[in-house]
Formats: C-alpha cells, sequence, structure tokens
C-alpha cells in the first residue's frame, strides 16, 4: 500500500487510506492494490466496503486493481480458484495466479498506448486476463493477452506499477479523475 502512495504523490495527487466507508466519501478515486484477493475481498466485505465501492464506481469515480485488485474487478473468473468477495464491474474474465508461484515472478518492458517510452512492469505471482469485452480497451499487451485494460472510469493491471519509480501509469490514472 505505501508504495501506492508514494507514487500518487509522485504523480501530483494527494493520497488518503480508505479504511472505513466514511473515508471513502471524502476521494475522488481509489485504487485497491495487490496482495490476496480472497483476504482482500473478505476483508472489504467485514468492513462494509465492497458494495460502497462498487457503487461509487458505477457512479462513475475512478478505480484501479492491481493484480489481485484487478482480479476483484473482474466480472468472471476463469480456473479453480475463485474469488468469491469482488466488485464484478470490469468485463473480462481473469485467472488467478496463472504465472506461477513467487519464485516465478518476473519484469519486463512494456508498450503501452498513450505512453511514449516502453513501461518496466512488474509482474509477481500474477494473474493472466483470458477475455475481455468488447467495451474493453487494451492498452498494454504481453505475449498477446491483455496487461492493462480500460472501460471509462475502470482501469486494471495485472502488475504492479507501483513497484518501480515510473508513474506513468498511476499519472493516467490520476488523469481519469474528472
Amino acid at each position: 500500500m505505501r508504495e501506492h502512495v508514494r507514487a500518487v504523490e509522485a504523480a501530483g495527487g494527494t493520497p488518503l487510506e480508505v479504511k472505513h466507508e466514511a473515508q471513502l466519501e471524502s476521494v475522488d478515486a481509489l485504487i485497491v492494490p495487490g496482495g490476496e484477493s480472497t483476504t482482500i475481498g473478505k476483508l472489504l466485505d467485514r468492513f462494509g466496503l465492497l458494495q460502497p465501492i462498487a457503487d461509487r464506481a458505477k457512479a462513475g469515480m475512478p478505480l484501479y486493481g492491481t493484480c489481485a485488485g484487478a482480479i476483484l474487478m473482474a466480472t468472471e473468473i476463469d480456473g479453480a480458484q475463485d474469488a468469491p468477495h469482488r466488485f464484478g464491474l470490469l468485463d473480462m474474465a481473469i485467472e488467478r495466479n496463472a504465472y506461477g508461484r513467487q519464485i516465478d515472478s518476473f519484469e519486463t518492458d512494456l508498450v503501452v498506448r498513450g505512453v511514449a517510452e516502453p513501461f518496466r512492469a512488474v509482474f509477481i505471482r500474477a494473474p493472466v486476463i483470458r477475455r475481455v469485452g468488447d467495451d474493453v480497451e487494451v492498452l498494454a499487451e504481453l505475449e498477446g493477452r491483455p496487461v492493462l485494460v480500460r472501460r471509462g472510469n475502470l482501469l486494471a493491471s495485472t502488475f504492479h506499477p507501483e513497484m518501480t519509480d515510473d508513474y506513468r501509469v498511476h499519472e493516467m490514472f490520476l488523469g481519469m479523475v474528472g
């Protein structure tokens, strides 16, 4: 989480950690970070944030999910590992941990639509987006698979842009706040 705080600050935003529904009302946009999607989903549900976040996003608040956050945004989970507590806002099918275990984590350069130079992306136990809906724009791919997607006010990546000193994806997200 602190990496996203640093990235948002560097990209020109003012970060605020949201842990309660009252705090949600005071933000213009929200990032759902990586981690373990089942745990994050359960905690969001337990603290009464799952539905309010989904409602705010449906009303137009920009929402960005990285890695586990992307899983929580997906309408469909492929594979044996479900994520029962999720927003289900972004028309895509995603498979959890599809690149393998922690030891299989890697970095690579991506061509990102709207970004001049390649972006160094960090993939940690990353999911794979297997399908996107017709209205979902693919902003970056790896080996023919989407890794950064957008639909309106929703942005999702299967990598961790906060793990680098390149803040252009966070700048792109902050640019969605209107």
